[in-house]
C-alpha cells in the first residue's frame, strides 16, 4: 500500500478540496475556508473519473476555471474548455499532458499550487507506482479534457 502513504504525506496539495463555509471571529460575514481531504483512488480507464476527484474542485465540472475552491486561488484556474480556441482550434494535449505530468508554473497560492500530477497518477494504485499505469491516466485525463473543449 506504498500509494496510500504517499497520498496521506502529501494530502495533496490542491487536489482534492472542500470549500466550507466559517464565520468569522469579528461576525462580520461569512469566510471560504479551504479544507485539504485525502486522495480517493480512481479507474486509469476514466479520464472523467479522474477529473471529477483531481481536477474539477478548481477548474469546475465543465472546465471553465468555476469550481468551488476557484474563488480561493490567488490565480484564477486556466479554463480548460478554451484550450483549442486559444491554440488556433488545435487541441494541445501535449502541452496538457505535459502539465499533469510535470506541473505548472503558474502560482496559484503564490508558489506552483497546482500539484504535479505525474508523481501522484503514477501512485494512484494499490500496486504502487506503475509508469505504465501512469502514462495511462495522463492519456486519459488528457483525452477527457479535449472533450470539454467548446465547439
Amino acid at each position: 500500500m506504498k500509494w496510500m502513504s504517499f497520498a496521506g504525506a502529501i494530502l495533496l496539495l490542491s487536489l482534492t478540496l472542500a470549500v466550507r463555509s466559517q464565520e468569522p471571529a469579528d461576525g462580520t460575514g461569512q469566510k471560504k475556508v479551504i479544507e485539504k481531504v485525502p486522495m480517493k483512488a480512481t479507474a486509469a480507464h476514466s479520464g472523467e473519473e479522474m477529473y471529477m476527484e483531481y481536477c474539477a474542485v478548481c477548474h469546475g465540472k465543465t472546465g471553465k476555471g468555476d469550481g468551488p475552491a476557484a474563488s480561493e486561488l490567488k490565480t484564477a484556474p486556466t479554463d480548460l474548455s478554451v484550450l483549442a480556441k486559444n491554440n488556433g482550434g488545435k487541441y494541445p494535449s501535449a502541452h496538457v499532458a505535459a502539465v499533469l505530468r510535470f506541473g505548472t508554473p503558474v502560482p496559484a497560492h503564490g508558489t506552483s499550487d497546482m500539484p504535479i500530477w505525474g508523481r501522484v497518477l503514477g501512485t494512484s494504485s494499490a500496486t504502487g507506482t506503475d509508469g505504465a499505469e501512469m502514462h495511462l491516466r495522463i492519456h486519459n485525463l488528457t483525452e477527457y479534457i479535449e472533450s470539454l473543449q467548446v465547439k
